[in-house]
């Protein structure tokens, strides 16, 4: 019989600047060892639907955290408004992110439970820090679910200030998963072709998958762009991928 019981709770947790930086937290009750999953989660914010996906990370059998990177735009604030205050101050820096991300690792990496392996998951703006946290982090394994910008400028007029990093993919020391909507137009279908050709061009493991039918935000089940089949077959491909790669292995 499979024991799914998990315990969730808002923890702080140390990030950039040694902040006290508010985070979301799921893990199972069974003991360890087993990998940890950081959740990256949408430009809307730290809401429901990202604290969702962290619990359904603890009943796979994994640690998993989520951060809330507006936290210091507006602390306390609902989701929708915290979200809103981000992106009037230009979203969140990327030198910000990777030092909150860091603090996350390392709390996943310091439970009792955990085997030293982490991987990375992230939608939306969360998806191209998914990336960047490949690159910037030693994690075991990155998902990228549709993040824009990762190749491409953003348009003319876009209210968040981020910049593409293709020119580091060189760096990138975790395997990544890729997961696109064929409709979608950040990314478009020719952007993701672009970082799928760089990736190989630096011989980075990877795998991508598109979906005919699904655009941006396909995994959002609250959502007009929920789409069911894409998300199922992502959230399939998902799995596999997470017990490829964070198999146990003692810490130490």
């Amino acid at each position: 019989m499979r024991y799914d019981a998990v315990l969730a709770e808002t923890v702080g947790i140390r990030g950039d600047g040694d902040d006290l930086v508010e985070a979301y937290t799921a893990r199972p009750l069974a003991p360890g060892p087993r990998g940890g999953v950081l959740v990256i989660h949408h430009m809307p914010g730290y809401d429901r639907e990202a604290k969702e996906i962290v619990r359904r990370f603890a009943e796979e059998g994994y640690d998993a955290i989520c951060v809330n990177l507006h936290w210091r735009d507006a602390p306390g604030a609902d989701p929708d408004d915290a979200a809103a205050a981000s992106r009037a101050d230009g979203g969140v820096p990327d030198d910000r992110f990777v030092r909150d991300a860091a603090g996350a690792v390392r709390w996943l990496r310091d439970l009792p439970t955990s085997n030293g392996r982490v991987a990375t998951i992230g939608f939306c703006s969360g998806g191209r820090q998914a990336v960047l946290s490949a690159i910037a982090l030693d994690v075991q394994a990155a998902i990228d679910c549709y993040g824009a910008f990762v190749t491409a400028e953003p348009p003319e007029g876009f209210p968040i200030r981020v910049q593409p990093i293709a020119d580091r993919l060189g760096d990138i020391r975790a395997p990544l998963l890729g997961l696109f909507g064929n409709d979608d137009r950040n990314p478009s279908p020719e952007q993701v072709d672009e970082l799928d050709k760089l990736l190989d061009e630096h011989g980075k493991t990877h795998e991508f998958h598109r979906y005919d039918g699904a655009g941006h935000a396909f995994f959002s089940v609250d959502r007009p762009a929920y789409r069911a089949a894409a998300a199922l077959d992502g959230w399939r491909r998902i799995r596999t991928f997470l017990a490829t790669h964070l198999a146990d292995e003692q810490k130490g």
